[in-house]
């Protein structure tokens, strides 16, 4: 009885272990007002978070403590603390927030809300919005820090380009003609490149970020919109929305290498951090699909909540 009460007293300690031994997915879902939390090495939904009524955009703190979501009836962007399970801080923002993105040392919050025609540039650390910038482009729907902290890339669905604003003037500085309706968007690692996915244009423009300017476009698929790059920046891929797939380009030659089918209406996406599989919510499957990032193949479908938007991985 003794041994059974000690292995008892262990589980706990055992599974917490087990929970902190992978890198977790954390998919919001619309519809559901959760964010469905998948073990990435058992490709399960380990639980669901009641975070908000309508998580939309979704960032994750560099120590993987808390979480970052953007909800729409409150105007807010949530701090939701995951070792509490807790909201710590909900920043009013603006009419629809979306997109929500961290800078690398996650001292800054960049926010894209819609109807505001603006993102909010907020300190993490006192919650203090810093500004919000006005943008050209309507209907801002990401706004995403370059590696290196100096630029955010706002796309919008109302546009034709992607608006440049310098982090330190906290202000618009240029913009980059692009395709129709961009979505997406994702910087190489060491920052000299970005990709953007222009939905109605079906194509993913390569840009030079010292230059702010498109170096290729590339054909994807119909409704190309999501975007994500492997952490040794040698390949993109991209959701496409309307048939149902993910591409893989390679960077070195800005070409598709592969295409793998997913769920219905692919959106936004997140990879492990050793490379090897990539996530991408599925908004009409109430699904996230799992690939395998080097060898470009479909490897299953995991359950989630309704209407996932998208996802983030640490």
């Amino acid at each position: 009885m003794k041994a059974m009460h000690v292995a008892a007293a262990l589980l706990p300690a055992v599974f917490a272990g087990f929970a902190l031994a992978a890198p977790m997915a954390y998919v919001p879902n619309e519809v559901s007002g959760t964010v469905s939390v998948v073990d990435t090495t058992t490709d399960k939904v380990v639980k669901n978070l009641k975070v908000s009524e309508r998580p939309r955009g979704i960032a994750v703190s560099p120590d993987g403590k808390r979480l970052y979501i953007t909800n729409t009836p409150t105007e807010a962007l949530i701090v939701y603390n995951l070792e509490t399970e807790s909201v710590e801080h909900s920043w009013k923002v603006g009419d629809s927030p979306e997109g929500a993105s961290l800078s690398t040392d996650g001292k800054y919050a960049a926010v894209a809300v819609e109807e505001d025609n603006s993102i909010v540039l907020i300190d993490t650390t006192t919650g203090e919005q810093l500004k919000h910038i006005k943008v050209e482009g309507e209907n801002p729907e990401h706004a995403v820090f370059s590696p290196d902290g100096k630029w955010i890339y706002a796309s919008a669905e109302d546009a034709e380009q992607v608006d440049v604003i310098d982090v330190e003037k906290r202000e618009q500085v240029g913009h980059i003609p692009v395709g129709k309706r961009p979505r997406g968007i994702a910087f190489l690692p060491d920052g000299s490149r970005a990709y953007v996915a222009c939905e109605l244009s079906d194509t993913v423009y390569a840009i030079d970020v010292a230059t702010h300017s498109v170096i290729t476009p590339i054909k994807a698929g119909k409704f190309s919109n999501g975007l994500v790059v492997t952490p040794d920046g040698k390949r993109v891929f991209v959701s496409n929305g309307k048939d149902r797939t993910v591409m893989a380009i390679d960077t070195a030659t800005n070409t598709v290498i592969g295409t793998m089918p997913v769920g219905k209406r692919p959106w936004n996406m997140a990879i492990t951090p050793d490379g090897k599989k990539v996530y991408v919510a599925n908004g009409r499957s109430d699904s996230v699909t799992v690939m395998d990032a080097v060898e470009l193949k479909t490897l299953g479908e995991i359950p989630v909540g309704e209407r996932p938007w998208g996802v983030v991985i640490k």
